[in-house]
């Protein structure tokens, strides 16, 4: 009777549970896969970047943006963000408008079980991001 080798999970399993959780760090840019409900329009380029200076910046997608924010534990808010005036395709333009306005409404942060940093607000579905490599 063969019987074939039993691959054991168990080590592959503590192994990740060993490797350091996401945390949210200052001067690293995270990169937006999702704002709320929907996922972000093919090829365009949103990010976060939470400056050591309590300033927060990024891509929307078409214009720049730029705003305040607090961290404290688990805890983050944005003050009303601002940016650069370029116009672009109405789609990116009203995706552009969705992530600023749900920056204004986060409350939270916390990392999901694929290790994917959301920002929560008070009601609804998170921003969903992840670090940028490189």
């Amino acid at each position: 009777m063969n019987r074939a080798p039993v691959v054991g999970l168990l080590g592959a399993s503590l192994l990740g549970c060993a490797s350091a959780p996401l945390q949210l760090e200052t001067e690293r840019t995270y990169q937006v896969e999702w704002i709320g409900e929907r996922p972000l329009i093919d090829r365009s380029h949103l990010t976060i970047t939470l400056g050591e200076d309590g300033r927060a910046y990024g891509n929307a997608g078409c214009n720049h943006w730029f705003a305040s924010y607090r961290l404290a534990g688990e805890t983050l808010s944005f003050g009303a963000a601002g940016s650069t005036r370029k116009l672009c395709a109405p789609a990116l333009m009203e995706q552009e408008a969705r992530f600023l306005d749900s920056l204004g409404k986060v409350q939270r942060w916390d990392v999901s079980p694929i290790e994917q940093l959301r920002l929560w607000p008070a009601a609804g579905k998170p921003l969903r991001l992840w670090p940028e490599e490189g």
